[in-house]
């Protein structure tokens, strides 16, 4: 992998915040904060033509993260009400928090993917059955009694997390976006979420990947409560599917800019392998574990004992997708439910122990 943002990476090792960046023409790199958290900031990006300016990513939803975006934009020449559009690679709440501050002070449009407009918090919650919904999933996947109340969300969730807006503009796969002058296509990428986009610039050849490319660490692919099947074997596709684009320079939303693509999707499609044939080695050493007793036995690079919080939630979530996707592989797992809570995993025919990448 060849890393193309210098400045960025050495910021990056330095644990401080990189500078905003002309990145080509017309394009801007701008660091966003991210409040307590290991990701440190968001990369937003800035793209300018013939007028028209479209903010890609905003960033979380703070009064430093809003000055951020406010720095970055003037250091490009830009005053916030001359944002016409808003594209967000999907609804995280680094990506798009920032969004409904910027289209009021704009009177922007917000762009997404259809499939990602259901997947806004407040909708998800809903859907997945709310608090009841939560602490349900949290026991089947067999979290002890006193912990499933440390990781429940509660009803009375409040906070800009849960208001982030609908999108005005949805898009699909292929979309050109609305900015005059410049060629800028959507490369829908599932897999991190439902409606997970990269933005290709084919006339400088550039490839913003949001989360589903970063150069040194892997999103998260979770299964979330209330969801159907695996995300894992959509994501898979998707890093086939970018392959295509090796020739781009990769501007990440996370970490720092890079080349190789190709390599790096295939980096990241590798460490999923390694991750599913870990879990089958954990359930077919454990007799019968639970999710949460398969999670604490996986290997994580802050280790079990230093993943907390949301980071626990995660990391469940990320093993539930892997273990789905193993079930849904030719059933290489089966699960069953337990009286006594949880269901409980083991391998159906240890004989075809493996995962097609």
């Amino acid at each position: 992998m060849i890393v193309t943002g210098v400045a960025q990476r050495e910021a990056w090792q330095a644990r401080q915040f990189p500078p905003v960046e002309q990145v080509a023409t017309g394009l801007w790199s701008v660091p966003v904060t991210i409040p307590d958290s290991p990701l440190r900031y968001t990369l937003a990006y800035l793209i300018h033509s013939d007028g028209c300016v479209i903010a890609v990513d905003p960033g979380w939803d703070s009064d430093t993260g809003w000055q951020n975006l406010l720095r970055g934009m003037a250091a490009a020449g830009i005053a916030a009400d001359r944002v016409t559009g808003i594209v967000v690679t999907h609804a995280h709440p680094d990506h798009h928090g920032l969004s409904g501050r910027l289209k009021e002070a704009s009177g922007a449009w917000i762009a997404m993917h259809a499939a990602e407009a259901a997947t806004l918090p407040a909708r998800l919650w809903q859907a997945g059955g709310g608090e009841a919904g939560d602490r349900g999933w949290l026991t089947r996947c067999g979290v002890p009694a006193d912990v499933v109340g440390e990781l429940t969300f509660s009803d009375a969730q409040e906070g800009p997390i849960w208001r982030m807006p609908d999108p005005d503009v949805l898009l699909s796969d292929g979309d050109d976006i609305d900015l005059p002058g410049r060629r800028l296509r959507v490369v829908w990428t599932p897999g991190h979420t439902p409606g997970h986009i990269c933005l290709h610039d084919a006339d400088h050849d550039l490839l913003l990947t949001g989360d589903h490319l970063l150069p040194r660490i892997t999103p998260n692919v979770g299964l979330a409560p209330g969801g159907q099947g695996s995300p894992l074997g959509g994501y898979l596709a998707s890093l086939r599917r970018v392959r295509d684009y090796d020739s781009a320079e990769a501007l990440p939303a996370h970490e720092y800019r890079f080349r190789d693509i190709a390599a790096r999707a295939d980096a990241i499609a590798d460490h999923h392998k390694a991750r599913a044939e870990e879990i089958i080695s954990v359930i077919a050493s454990s007799g019968r574990p639970t999710m949460w007793q398969v999670a604490q036995q996986l290997t994580w690079s802050r280790g079990w004992a230093q993943v907390t919080g949301f980071m626990r939630r995660a990391a469940l979530a990320e093993t539930a997708a892997h273990i789905a996707y193993l079930e849904e592989a030719g059933g290489l797992i089966t699960r069953a439910a337990d009286p006594a809570g949880g269901d409980r995993f083991q391998i159906a025919a240890p004989e075809t122990i493996g995962m097609n990448g």
